[in-house]
């Protein structure tokens, strides 16, 4: 294989067919806390079923990792909540910056990225990600991070929710998908709706649009046990919540991991048929 400048967006394919861009060093406003993300990302159809910067949520980047607060700086982008004050305009924006990689293949990486603000290294991630064949139908992206504090103190991550602002617990793997004319459907094994699903548990979800559907699934114990954070009405976005109820801790040294495997498919899979595509991506 012929080598490919530093920079350049890994193009990630299944079966032959391109299913997901990369950017490594996208260049954006200090605003929107820049980072690397996936987009677009196509079904094996080539539907597209993320959105990068909506007019909506500028900040709003495809699929990643965004946390709108470690140890009070916004690695989210876009506006701060403060407590007792609202979404308040700060200057204190951080920016996820591409180390190296690892691994760098057509079906995944492994990336090392630096988290700063302020001058300073907060946090060191490493970032796996995979593209798989499941269907000739349905593919899954698997994606785990994990973040290790860097600093010679104790951090905490956070969310608007912990910060005062119920039901916001955004922060963590985000989805900002397709907006289309009509909302899309959202669903687990035993419940349906957004303010159903909104801040549970549940081992998967599936957001589904008009000819395409994304089943999301903690692959891990303890990602199982983070909530997920479900958007329909306002703008279609899925996250799974680091920081609900309370701030997550992370003392020197240690490293909190998460693993999201989410099916892309085209067409709508019912409950049976999304729970078994989620059975086999993450048994692979």
């Amino acid at each position: 294989m012929a080598s490919q400048p530093s920079d350049a967006p890994v193009v990630l394919r299944v079966a032959g067919r391109p299913v997901a861009r990369y950017v490594i060093r996208p260049e954006l406003p200090a605003r929107l806390s820049p980072r690397p993300y996936l987009h677009p990302v196509t079904t094996l159809a080539g539907t597209a079923v993320t959105e990068l910067s909506p007019a909506d949520h500028t900040h709003h980047l495809g699929v990643g990792v965004a946390v709108p607060d470690v140890g009070g700086h916004n690695f989210w982008g876009g506006r701060t909540y403060v407590r007792d004050r609202g979404p308040t305009e700060l200057d204190n924006h951080g920016a996820q910056r591409h180390s190296s990689f690892q691994l760098r293949d057509p079906d995944g990486f492994v990336e090392e990225l630096r988290w700063v603000a302020s001058g300073t290294e907060l946090l060191r991630e490493r970032r796996t990600v995979a593209a798989t064949e499941l269907t000739s139908s349905a593919w899954a992206l698997d994606f785990t991070f994990s973040l290790t504090n860097v600093t010679s103190g104790p951090l905490s991550i956070g969310s608007p929710a912990t910060n005062g602002r119920p039901g916001a617990a955004y922060g963590g793997f985000f989805w900002r998908a397709r907006k289309e004319d009509v909302p899309p459907e959202v669903f687990t094994a035993g419940t349906r709706g957004e303010p159903a699903v909104h801040g549970a548990r549940a081992d998967w979800m599936a957001l589904a649009g008009a000819d395409w559907t994304l089943v999301f699934a903690g692959a891990t114990s303890v990602t199982r046990r983070d909530p997920w954070f479900v958007r329909t009405g306002e703008y279609p976005g899925v996250g799974s919540s680091l920081a609900c109820a309370e701030r997550l801790p992370l003392p020197p040294g240690e490293t909190a991991v998460r693993r999201i495997v989410t099916v892309v498919a085209d067409g709508r899979p019912d409950r049976d048929e999304a729970a078994a595509l989620v059975r086999k991506a993450v048994s692979q």
